[in-house]
């Protein structure tokens, strides 16, 4: 389930917007002024942010170019009745990646959301691992790492089982010559790679543990 964070100091509209998100299936926590954002970004990770902009104590500019010196690559959202070019060119320089005019109809959002974030959901993350099953492209932090067809189907095979012990035979088959030499030391160059751990379950397979 996406998690997204809502700021938005109109408690009426806040409360509207959180209700029909939730309605499509989404988990929504509320924000009315800036700085509540910090703490709940501190205490759980979203998927995205949807940020008013004329907010109490931290306006949602400020905020979002907080979140992103501290590292935080959330997409955000703006709603705002902000409708200048400077206000909207702002937006999108501190990392804004779309910008909705209010008043808006909430199912535009909802369209947006679905055609432009929900993919990411798809994405799967071990430390600064980013790994997309749907292509195979393996990032460790900003860089794309190559891996050859061999690890590639290793790491897939483990990935898609996180927390799963994965039997041996079953890594085995993807190797050109199937033995367990062989696997240790194609598991041993994945590690160092990415610099993951993957356990070995003595006797039966191995793992990847993603706590």
């Amino acid at each position: 389930m996406m998690e997204i964070l809502l700021l938005e100091d109109d408690k009426i509209l806040c409360e509207s917007l959180k209700e029909f998100l939730e309605s499509e299936g989404y988990s929504v926590d509320t924000a009315h002024r800036g700085t509540e954002v910090f703490d709940l970004t501190f205490a759980k990770t979203y998927d995205l942010y949807i940020l008013d902009v004329n907010v109490p104590d931290t306006d949602g500019f400020d905020v979002l170019e907080a979140l992103k010196e501290a590292g935080d690559e959330t997409p955000a959202i703006y709603i705002t009745a902000l409708t200048d070019i400077n206000s909207i060119s702002k937006g999108f320089a501190i990392g804004a990646e779309d910008y909705i005019k209010k008043p808006f109809d909430p199912e535009e959002l909802v369209i947006r959301i679905k055609s432009k974030y929900e993919q990411r959901q798809t994405l799967m993350k071990l430390g600064d691992v980013t790994y997309d099953p749907a292509s195979r492209l393996v990032k460790r932090g900003d860089e794309i790492i190559a891996l050859g067809d061999v690890q590639s189907a290793l790491f897939h095979m483990l990935m898609s089982n996180q927390n799963k012990v994965v039997e041996s035979f079953a890594l085995m088959d993807v190797l050109e010559q199937p033995n367990a030499n062989a696997l240790r030391v194609n598991l041993a160059k994945l590690k160092n790679k990415l610099g993951i751990e993957i356990k070995n379950i003595r006797g039966q397979g191995y793992m990847i543990e993603n706590l």
